[in-house]
């Protein structure tokens, strides 16, 4: 009979042993008494590139047990076999890598004492026989290791937690606010009469009768009419994070020590922020999708920094919890099944995403340089000592990171009733925070100051003059008569009492020097004549002389007539003229002009220093601003909620269920509201500024625009008084803007002006906040949520039903909402309690509030939703799976870096440059 080898099979190593990398391998050799005789070795022969774990390291594991393997590095082959109990056909089980393939294989026997020796087989029955033959068996080399099942994890508990939810809006019942609100918006509308909550009150609105409740059921399909509805539920699910083993990832470094040699590693670990990323690494940035690392060293606070910076959540105060609740669809069931399992995917879907992005963002978050120095000389540095004890061979020590396996599950652990109410414009009422910073002024003392050129003043100039005796008639040779004016005053007198008259010349012009340079004759200003003492009296008056003014300023002349004179026997007499000269207009004009060119000159250089010392302020300024460390977020929602709530009670005074008078106390209201509803725990969802933009319309772009939301107006103005500066005076309510003119490419040959409201930024700002080109309203001090939250369209806030109060909130939200649509027949969905069948909407709700309110209040659900910290990790079979109330229905695996290096001694093929 011919030995015939054959399969039976692989199964996993019971125990967790090995783990899943390994399978048992068994297989069966089928031969006579006579061929398999008792007290036999027999084996097989198998490649020694397969990693075949020893029997001897394994004897938990019953099928191993008399097994033998037999390798020497010499031989090409290892053998594994076992030696026959009993004659007849054998099996030969062992341990090695999951991964098949299909390979050569040997069978050999032999007795104690004597070397294995091959013999022909088949492996079919009736087959061809060979000492070889090809059969499928362990792939070769050392297989991927994926650690330790999940099963050896089993009552882990959660290192940590985070508690978030899914709001479900319910359809059905129109409420009042919503409604008007929508009522409003269509004014042309057959609904546009809803105006007052009396109309939702009634048999009509109950079911819906009433005209315009009728057209506004109409105009909205069954997704909008969601946003119609003032309940929803709330579905609350809580994401655990547990502890797994540890391995090494792949190599970040290499290191040769000679024989015999001795190196010092010294390991530099440091963690890289958002700018060292962009500046080091600038082409990592491309690869991302998300535009800055998180700096968090594991998963579970990666994401709740990803949760507490989410713009698109809701988030409340649980047992003092911030939870974080996700908008999903509306939903017409009422069902909590239905909504839970609906819940659990959108949390799926979510979670796992997100859980993925923060593991990729913590394992690029890690850089590690090595570096070899004789000598140690950073004493906080970690310190690694190689060594190779071989005396012949290079030893290669790879370093290799190791890494950390983290276990998730996630787990519904309750469901509430809400309350939703819209609000608009909700941050009208938040305050921002204005920037101090206070310029500083630009040294001056280096430019030297003009000193201005007085003007000219009016000149006085004495000229020495004669007065000649001119005898023109007479015999008064001697000049000794006494002369007054004749009929014609410009000739002089004397009679005698004998002869004839004496007559001498009275009317003189005298000739003047030039004025000085730059002067003239100031005119209206007569001469001051001196005669120093001679007996003559005279008249200098222009109109006595025929003259327009006296100095004649085209002659250059001095006019003089005498009405008195007596010569006393001088033929003539000295006298000195003072004349006062004025500066010519254009003198005085030439020094203005210079004065105001060297005061121009100074203004300029002036100008240049305030320029500079303005940029740098600019500058100054935008660093701070950008560098702007934010608030905590826990205390920006506070705030939030805080204005939310201030408006949904400005909601109940126009409904009257809240007092108007501010001095009246309302303590009874306050108490019942809090009896109703939890109010720490009130949510709100932003709606992006893009579904509201003609409540806000932005003007026309002009050079005075400073974005949709304007900065008080400006108090400085330019060194030169031209464009208005953006600074907005000593203080900044926002992220810097200014409008800039472009030419709009338009295809005109003349390209139109238009404006454009632009952002400032330098070299050494951080990257400007979300909507700083759509001009919105910044808070520099805050994060990205709170600006959503300031130029939001509106909120939709949601107010959960305290537990128990289920029936009592509802009768209270009639008063409030209306019962518009309650009695309209519910239109069940698949998988809703047949008690829905044949409902009306407001009796499905009643019958859902009973139903949440048994559940609520019933402590073995509170038991249910806090048995993972009770007992522990549990592995979950089969992966995701909708979710039932209160029970685990997701969880995976994320692997994570740590800031630890493991140097490991490895061998390379230097053929095959394979790894041995």
């Amino acid at each position: 009979m011919t030995l015939v080898l054959t399969l039976v099979g692989t199964s996993p190593v019971l125990g967790g042993a090995v783990g899943v990398a390994y399978n048992l391998w068994t297989y069966k050799i089928d031969g006579s008494n006579q061929e398999i005789p008792q007290g036999q070795r027999l084996a097989l022969a198998l490649s020694s590139n397969i990693n075949v774990l020893d029997p001897a390291t394994l004897p938990g594991v019953t099928a191993l047990q008399g097994t033998f393997l037999q390798k020497d590095p010499a031989d090409p082959r290892q053998y594994v076999g076992r030696l026959t109990a009993t004659a007849g056909p054998q099996t030969i089980s062992f341990v090695a890598p999951v991964r098949a393939a299909t390979g050569e294989i040997l069978l050999m026997k032999t007795t104690p004492g004597n070397p294995l020796v091959s013999v022909p087989f088949a492996v079919t029955p009736n087959g061809p026989t060979s000492h070889a033959q090809k059969i499928t068996m362990p792939g070769p080399g050392a297989p991927a290791y994926a650690g330790r099942p999940l099963t050896d994890f089993t009552g882990a508990p959660p290192y940590a937690s985070e508690l978030f939810g899914i709001y479900h809006p319910l359809t059905g019942w129109f409420g009042a606010s919503s409604s008007m609100a929508a009522a409003t918006a269509h004014p042309e509308s057959a609904f546009a009469g809803l105006t007052t909550l009396g109309q939702f009150k009634g048999a009509n609105a109950r079911t819906m009768t009433d005209p315009a409740l009728a057209a506004l059921a109409r105009y909205y399909d069954a997704g909008a009419i969601g946003g119609l509805s003032p309940v929803g539920l709330v579905n609350l699910f809580r994401e655990y994070f547990f502890e797994f083993d540890t391995f090494l990832g792949s190599p970040v470094g290499h290191i040769w020590v000679s024989p015999g040699g001795t190196v010092e590693v010294v390991e530099t670990s440091t963690r890289r922020t958002l700018v060292e990323k962009v500046s080091e690494v600038s082409e990592s940035v491309s690869q991302k999708s998300e535009e800055s690392l998180t700096d968090q060293d594991d998963v579970a606070d990666a994401v709740k920094e990803d949760n507490s910076t989410d713009t698109k959540l809701g988030v409340s105060a649980t047992g003092g919890v911030n939870a974080k609740i996700y908008h999903a669809d509306v939903s017409a069931s009422f069902g909590t099944e239905n909504t839970v399992k609906r819940g659990s995917e959108e949390t799926h879907k979510h979670t796992r995403t997100q859980s993925a992005k923060a593991t990729s963002e913590i394992t690029r978050n890690f850089k590690t340089s090595f570096k070899t120095v004789t000598e140690t000389t950073d004493t906080s540095s970690r310190r690694y000592v190689l060594t190779n004890p071989t005396g012949s061979e290079l030893v290669n020590y790879e370093l290799r990171r190791k890494m950390r396996k983290v276990g998730v599950q996630l787990q519904h652990v309750g469901t509430r009733l809400c309350w939703q109410v819209f609000i608009g414009d909700p941050g009208r009422e938040l305050g921002l925070g204005d920037l101090v910073h206070v310029a500083e002024a630009p040294d001056l003392t280096a430019i030297q100051k003009p000193e201005a050129k007085p003007l000219p003043q009016d000149q006085k100039l004495t000229h020495q003059l004669s007065l000649p005796f001119v005898l023109t008639h007479g015999a008064d040779h001697d000049a000794q008569d006494t002369y007054t004016p004749d009929t014609d005053p410009n000739v002089g007198i004397f009679k005698p009492d004998v002869g004839a008259n004496d007559l001498i010349k009275f009317r003189f012009d005298f000739p003047l020097p030039e004025a000085p340079d730059g002067y003239e004759f100031k005119k209206g200003v007569p001469p001051e004549v001196d005669f120093h003492g001679a007996q003559v009296q005279y008249t200098l008056a222009p109109h006595d002389l025929d003259m327009t003014d006296n100095p004649d300023p085209d002659k250059k002349s001095l006019g003089l007539r005498l009405t008195y004179a007596n010569f006393q026997g001088n033929k003539s007499l000295p006298f000195s003229a003072t004349i006062v000269y004025s500066p010519k207009a254009e003198t005085t004009q030439a020094i203005k002009q210079a004065n105001q060119d060297a005061q121009d000159a100074y203004q300029k250089q002036v100008a240049r220093l305030q320029h500079d010392a303005y940029g740098k302020a600019v500058r100054e300024r935008l660093q701070l601003v950008s560098t702007m460390r934010s608030r905590t977020p826990e205390d920006l929602r506070s705030e939030e909620r805080r204005v939310v709530f201030r408006n949904l009670i400005r909601r109940l005074e126009q409904a009257k269920q809240y007092p108007k008078d501010p001095s009246f106390q309302p303590f009874p209201e306050a108490e019942g509201i809090q009896h109703l509803f939890d109010v720490e725990e009130m949510l709100y969802f932003v709606a992006p500024d893009y579904w509201r933009p003609g409540l806000l319309p932005a003007p026309p772009t002009t050079t005075s625009s400073t974005g949709r939301y304007p900065l008080p107006p400006e108090d400085e103005t330019s060194p030169t008084g031209d464009t208005p500066l953006p600074l907005q005076g000593q203080t900044v309510a926002g992220w810097y803007s200014r409008a800039e003119k472009y030419k709009a490419n338009d295809g005109q040959a003349t390209p139109a002006d238009e404006w454009r409201v632009d952002y400032l930024i330098t070299d050494q700002t951080q990257p400007a906040p979300l909507g700083s080109s759509l001009g919105w309203l910044i808070q520099i001090d805050s994060d990205e949520r709170r600006n959503e939250f300031l130029n939001a369209a509106w909120v939709k806030a949601v107010l959960p039903v305290r537990p128990g109060q289920e029936q009592a909130a509802l009768n209270w939200l009639t008063q409030v909402e209306g019962e518009a649509g309650l009695d309209v027949g519910y239109v069940p969905s698949v998988g809703d309690p047949s008690a829905y069948q044949g409902k009306k909407v407001g009796e499905v709700l009643t019958l859902l509030a009973k139903e949440l309110s048994t559940t609520n209040a019933d402590p073995t659900t509170t038991q249910a939703s806090e048995k993972v910290f009770e007992n522990g990790f549990d592995p979950l079979e089969g992966g995701f799976q909708p979710a039932e109330p209160y029970q685990v229905f997701d969880q995976w695996v994320e692997v994570l870096p740590t800031d630890q290096v493991v140097a490991t001694a490895v061998r390379y093929d230097p053929k095959t440059g394979q790894q041995l």
